[in-house]
């Protein structure tokens, strides 16, 4: 079961990973599934709060996997926090890192400094001509 949901989430269909990994923790009881059931469940239901709490049971009895980090900065994402997100990336990174992660890391992207590095970034100096020269491809 738990192979059928970790081929669903590699699919996309995190409904179905969900179904998959109910059943496989009704028949045994593996602290690192729930990371991804934390996903999962923020992903499917919108609890975030438990999906957080799921990850971090699983980073306590694994605390070097970086799967578990992974997972976490997708519920993170979920909830839009960008910036916790990034922050359980890079210590997945420190953990030894995946693909995935680097994936993901791409994907989420990096700021660019602001334009006027002594003006405070959501100043809207900084803000306008950022997006100005952002739509003339000049950064």
């Amino acid at each position: 079961m738990y192979d059928r949901a970790v081929a669903a989430l590699d699919a996309g269909e995190t409904s179905s990973a969900l179904a998959f990994l109910e059943r496989a923790l009704k028949i045994f009881d593996n602290a690192c599934w729930y990371s991804y059931l934390g996903y999962c469940v923020a992903k499917e239901r919108g609890q975030v709060r438990k999906g957080v709490e799921l990850c971090g049971s699983a980073l306590q009895q694994e605390p070097e996997n970086p799967i578990h980090f992974l997972n976490l900065a997708r519920v993170h994402l979920v909830a839009g926090k960008k910036v916790e997100a990034l922050q359980a990336l890079r210590e997945g990174m420190n953990c030894g890192g995946n693909a995935e992660i680097l994936s993901l890391l791409e994907k989420i992207g990096t700021r660019k400094p602001p334009v006027f590095s002594f003006l405070p970034r959501n100043h809207a100096l900084n803000r306008v001509v950022g997006l100005v020269l952002d739509r003339l491809k000049l950064r």
